[in-house]
């Protein structure tokens, strides 16, 4: 089964990493290991064990899904209820999730856990998420696709006159209603001068003759996120416009044509920034080329000028340049790839013509 594996995978990491005992608090976390679905859960993992906790709600939901774990009630403190399992693992040391963990967590549980050593380290299940396997590479694909037909339902709806904010609310509706269970991240609708705003979400104003649309619209659909950018025209498009569009998609596909296995997240920056620089916009481009996609929208690795991290086959990393132009427009055109061993498989399939509409 997917969650022995990746129980049997974590074990791994923890013995390469001398990790004696691990506590997994981030939900999405917990779900990955054990497919649990309640809103409440921990994971105790040591050599030898495996326990979800979780309280009297949600007993009879952890038994149905999270077969190989070890059922525990959390009682009044979940914090006591590891000491106790610890104890009785003979454990001293316990590694926690270091990004999820609050200083007042971590310091509740020295208070109720005096006889361990706790430690808050990067979690060893973040770095086995990088890596995707093919169920997982299908999953994102069925949410990729999902994304790209909401795209194209989109082109019939947007006119002059059309809010972006009722943009927005029309490609959530679309995709919540073709089986989505929700959108991974705030839709962007950012028209006119409000498309140079690299996160511009969707406000009031209403779409105008001659404005560039950033669209960047993503659904979770089997727990799984899509990402999606797209810039259109409304009515018209001006030399410039076309121009500059033209430079981001270059900039896109060369990152496409050459983004393989054992180069760095920086040299995968540098294949489009440089094309950006080459025409005098890198300063007009201030993020990173893309990032990881899974479970979450934002997941490593990084595709950025600070990552020396090296891409291996199995990760999903979306390709995103842009050119903002501050009081003008904006462009930005997004695909999301599966990184292999001598290129990238594209699962977007959305066209990348310029459109006016």
């Amino acid at each position: 089964m997917i969650r022995d594996s990746r129980l049997a995978a974590l074990r791994i990491q923890m013995a390469s990493e001398g990790i004696e005992a691990l506590l997994v608090s981030t939900p999405v976390n917990v779900a990955y290991l054990t497919g649990f679905s309640g809103t409440l859960g921990y994971v105790f993992v040591t050599a030898k064990s495996a326990y979800l906790l979780t309280d009297f709600r949600y007993l009879g939901v952890a038994r149905e899904q999270a077969g190989g774990y070890e059922i525990v009630n959390v009682g009044p403190s979940v914090w006591k209820r590891v000491a106790e399992l610890a104890a009785d693992e003979g454990i001293s040391a316990l590694t926690v999730e270091g990004e999820h963990v609050t200083m007042a967590v971590y310091n509740k549980l020295l208070e109720e856990a005096p006889e361990l050593a706790v430690t808050a380290e990067t979690s060893p299940v973040n770095r086995l998420r990088k890596v995707k396997s093919m169920e997982e590479q299908d999953a994102i694909g069925a949410a990729v696709t999902l994304a790209d037909e909401a795209f194209l339902h989109i082109l019939g709806f947007l006119k002059p006159g059309v809010r972006e904010r009722e943009a927005a609310l029309e490609l959530e509706y679309f995709m919540r209603r073709r089986g989505a269970s929700g959108v991974s991240f705030e839709i962007i609708v950012a028209s006119g001068k409000r498309s140079a705003l690299p996160h511009g979400v969707a406000g009031e104003k209403r779409l105008e003759t001659g404005d560039a649309v950033v669209l960047d619209l993503g659904c979770i659909l089997g727990h799984y996120c899509s990402d999606l950018s797209r810039t259109v025209f409304i009515g018209d498009v001006s030399v410039k416009q076309r121009e500059i569009y033209q430079t981001v998609l270059d900039a896109q596909l060369t990152a496409l044509q050459s983004i393989r296995a054992g180069m760095t997240g920086r040299e995968a920056d540098e294949l489009a920034r440089g094309v950006l620089a080459a025409r005098g916009l890198a300063g007009h481009f201030g993020h990173g080329l893309g990032h990881g996609v899974g479970r979450e929208i934002h997941e490593m690795p990084r595709l950025s000028p600070v990552s020396d991290e090296e891409l291996v086959p199995g990760m999903v990393v979306t390709v995103e340049p842009g050119v903002y132009l501050d009081g003008e427009f904006g462009v930005r055109i997004e695909d999301v790839v599966v990184v292999e061993e001598t290129g990238c498989r594209i699962l977007t399939g959305s066209t990348k013509e310029l459109l006016c509409l």
